[in-house]
């Protein structure tokens, strides 16, 4: 690795060619970098956009290897691309953020041991290997718990609700009797996310915390300002900081947190993702650098953009059918609209999104 930044006409791979990997090469166009995209199927969203594009397996290194051997340095857009697989491409080129982020993104049971194990709270959580382990981690873990498997679950995949113990069984046949962690319910008053970004000398900026509303597991709304105290909102960055820290990381990393209420209201990590977060899309519209520009000048060893906010947001995902309504959205004053150019509208899939922003306050 060189500490010298990659100049303009660089070409960054990114393992990914989903509507992540199409908003990242848009911002590196911005900068005049190239993106080249690797990604398993050839209905990517990211190859409309992108300088050059690849077909072909995660599982196959040596694909990875000569992919990355085309590029200057390799980026993910999804945290579950096999370890395998990043270090082919880290025989050939630098990969950010490194393997160790992904290594603890992509088990919940390694994740929470990593994050609880520098001291920062968590739901309480026992692993789970079997019906029997399961019904004695309820003895441990009273009900309402959630049972989670501990790899490749998102937007509320892999996860059973478990409100008795004669639930048990139905619950692990839900997640296909995979390796689980079964993780007590917080109470909490809000959830909230923070977006980080580390260079590669260590330097950390922080975006504006951002209130999450999630229905039916997926993200519906993310507002900013987030409606805490300002102690919280340093907190919560100084939780993320430290993770951040702890990985290695460069690049982007979304941090996501319970806010319990009461009188003193404190924090618990839910989950982290080593990449660009769908809870950060407003920084598009109400930043001057968004959070994929900064993830860019992260990886390539530029200076950071500018994360402060010029305008208060509330960006709204575009799930399914809903993004039918663009003319609507396109009329609205005040609001950006994101479509993402995949050809098919399903139930829970991310077709796009919409950021409607206001005066700051």
């Amino acid at each position: 690795m060189t500490d010298e930044p990659l100049p303009p006409g660089s070409t960054i791979g990114i393992l990914g060619g989903g509507q992540l990997g199409r908003m990242l090469s848009v911002a590196a166009s911005r900068l005049g970098l190239k993106t080249h995209i690797y990604n398993d199927t050839p209905d990517a969203p990211a190859f409309d956009v992108a300088a050059a594009c690849t077909v072909g397996a995660y599982e196959d290194q040596d694909a990875i290897a000569r992919f990355a051997g085309q590029v200057d340095v390799v980026t993910c857009e999804f945290e579950n691309v096999p370890a395998a697989a990043l270090e082919a491409a880290a025989g050939a080129a630098d990969v950010f953020p490194p393997v160790k982020s992904f290594e603890v993104a992509q088990d919940r049971l390694t994740e929470k041991d990593f994050v609880s194990g520098l001291g920062i709270a968590v739901a309480p959580y026992l692993a789970v290997g079997s019906l029997a382990g399961l019904k004695d981690a309820i003895l441990r873990v009273p009900p309402p718990a959630l049972l989670k498997t501990r790899r490749f679950g998102y937007d509320g995949k892999g996860q059973a609700t478990i409100r008795t113990l004669c639930e048990a069984e139905s619950a692990w046949e839900s997640i296909g009797e995979a390796p689980a962690i079964l993780e007590g319910m917080v109470t909490f008053e809000r959830e909230i996310s923070v977006i980080a970004v580390r260079g590669r000398d260590g330097a950390l900026r922080f975006y504006d915390a951002v209130e999450n509303v999630h229905k039916g597991g997926i993200l519906d709304t993310s507002t900013v300002p987030a409606a805490v105290p300002r102690a919280i909102e340093a907190e919560a960055q100084r939780i993320a900081g430290t993770i951040a820290e702890a990985l290695g990381h460069v690049g982007v990393l979304c941090v996501e947190m319970f806010q319990s209420g009461g009188d003193e209201p404190s924090l618990a990590v839910n989950e982290i993702a080593p990449r660009v977060h769908n809870s950060g899309h407003w920084t598009l519209d109400a930043c001057l650098a968004s959070q994929f520009e900064n993830h860019v000048r992260a990886i390539c060893g530029w200076p950071f953009g500018d994360v402060a906010r010029h305008s208060d947001a509330v960006m709204t995902n575009l799930i399914g059918d809903a993004a039918h309504g663009w003319r609507t959205f396109a009329a609205e004053p005040h609001t950006a609209v994101h479509l993402y150019g995949k050809a098919e509208a399903r139930a829970g899939r991310k077709m796009g999104h919409i950021t409607r922003i206001s005066a700051k306050t």
